[in-house]
């Protein structure tokens, strides 16, 4: 199981915080925290419900992860394990996270592959997502994977889908040229770009497109 301890500094403040796994006790926070964090035009239904959270804590309980700020559940990020393979990288959400139950983890798996990560409103400006992401980083290493994997919205996108197609709305973020409140994260944390996936995720301001992002196991590949 894990449990990482640290101070994580805020405008300069140090605050107490902890990435720990989430436990039946915590499931209504973190439903809360869902409600909270994907408002529509998100889909509700896509929120989490008890037996979805009842199979992340029993199926891959490594790969649920919550993080505490001065002991109040502030975000969680869920994953499970696939074996993936990088000559045929297409899937969308609902089929490799078995619509969010997690039903087909495969304890055998070569890839962490990342179901969700929020971190509810009042906490965005404290960069704990990028602490709950390097802590998924620490499972990887830990379980001796080739890399974390998942699909990034690009809730920006809409914005700018009649001048851009999903390739050159990508690579202008990639380059700087524009910010997305999804992808730069990714790319801040160490993701890398994969592929993009047409009907990857029911998402509106994304055009349902997703952005198939990496990060490798450094121990497992020679750069």
């Amino acid at each position: 199981m894990y449990k990482k301890e640290i101070y994580h500094f805020h405008e300069g403040k140090p605050l107490k915080v902890v990435v720990r796994n989430y436990q039946k006790e915590d499931f209504d926070e973190l439903i809360q925290i869902q409600k909270e964090s994907f408002p529509p035009p998100f889909p509700p239904e896509l929120w989490w419900n008890v037996d979805q959270l009842t199979n992340h804590t029993t199926l891959f309980p490594e790969g649920a992860l919550c993080i505490e700020v001065e002991g109040e559940i502030a975000g969680s990020m869920t994953g499970l394990l696939v074996e993936f393979d990088p000559l045929h990288p297409w899937h969308n959400w609902e089929d490799i996270t078995d619509n969010g139950y997690i039903g087909n983890h495969n304890p055998n798996g070569n890839t962490l592959y990342v179901v969700d990560i929020c971190v509810r409103p009042s906490y965005r400006k404290h960069k704990l997502g990028k602490v709950l992401m390097d802590s998924m980083y620490d499972v990887v290493v830990h379980k001796k994977l080739d890399r974390l994997l998942g699909g990034g919205r690009m809730p920006g996108y809409h914005k700018l889908a009649s001048q851009l197609t999903p390739e050159e709305y990508l690579e202008n973020v990639v380059r700087g040229g524009i910010r997305d409140p999804v992808i730069t994260f990714l790319l801040q944390c160490g993701r890398l770009p994969v592929t993009i996936v047409g009907n990857y995720l029911e998402d509106e301001e994304s055009y349902n497109y997703g952005v198939l992002m990496e990060w490798k196991n450094p121990f497992k590949y020679n750069l």
